[in-house]
């Protein structure tokens, strides 16, 4: 759970409504600067919430391909401000390359940035068979669509939600980016076996979340908002189940539908 009072401010603003204009108080989530660190050096900053630094450190780096496996990351420190992350770990270094070569700006909050694009790192197609009845799966959108004391009280978090057996893991952020790795790097720490998980989030579906997902073996992925070209495309080659616009039990299957279990007739 995340203390609303330690990640929002209290500001005055004037409020115009249907009720007429007041002067009140908002209040704001809070954004930092978080730095981290590999191995001694500084390898990027990211604009964030101060909450699970080191599961969005080591999910970011492993949506990367720079650390491979969760068992090569020795030890992770997190500041006592909270605006660094230490760590040290094997390190796959064609892959960390690349995130001071070419770099791409992604369609995301935030402004995205990523090197893992045009099959440079990810190679790979998830095969699992496993499947998910469609009753299941919208009772998990229904567990998603409940509001977090965060985002009541803001309006201004994305968040992802990952299901796994009858285990869930939430993370949020102000940016879906950011949720995405965070609950992907707390599975890596834990050690759950995302292969045989169902990862729901809030935004669109681009490329970039896409490939996150492939990175971590989750072979369903699920939105309340649309996807993107790309991402349809990206998820048909990785062999990812996309679904979009899944609300109130409604939701559309774009790839690999063969893992929905759908009733007869």
């Amino acid at each position: 759970m995340i203390d609303v009072q330690k990640q929002t401010i209290c500001v005055p603003i004037i409020k115009i409504n249907d009720n007429g204009i007041a002067n009140t108080n908002d209040t704001i989530v809070k954004e930092d600067r978080v730095n981290i660190y590999l191995n001694g050096s500084k390898i990027i900053s990211t604009m964030c919430i101060l909450k699970d630094q080191d599961f969005h450190s080591i999910g970011f780096l492993m949506s990367e391909g720079v650390i491979e496996n969760v068992d090569d990351i020795k030890d992770i420190e997190i500041s006592k401000d909270g605006l660094n992350v230490y760590i040290n770990a094997k390190i796959n270094d064609d892959n960390i390359s690349n995130l001071f070569h070419e770099k791409t700006l992604t369609s995301g909050c935030c402004v995205g940035v990523s090197a893992n694009f045009e099959g440079k790192i990810i190679e790979k197609f998830l095969s699992q068979k496993v499947e998910f009845h469609l009753e299941q799966i919208r009772h998990y959108i229904s567990e998603f669509q409940k509001n977090t004391d965060l985002f009541s009280n803001t309006g201004c978090t994305h968040k992802a939600m990952l299901f796994c057996d009858d285990k869930s893991f939430l993370s949020e952020d102000i940016g879906r980016h950011n949720a995405i790795d965070k609950v992907l790097g707390k599975a890596q720490i834990l050690k759950i076996d995302t292969s045989k998980s169902l990862l729901i989030v809030s935004g669109r579906l681009s490329m970039e979340m896409v490939i996150k997902c492939a990175m971590h073996n989750v072979p369903v992925v699920i939105s309340n908002a649309a996807t993107t070209a790309l991402g349809i495309k990206s998820a048909q080659n990785l062999g990812i189940t996309l679904i979009g616009f899944a609300r109130n039990g409604n939701m559309n299957i774009y790839t690999h539908g063969n893992r929905i279990i759908l009733p007869q007739g």
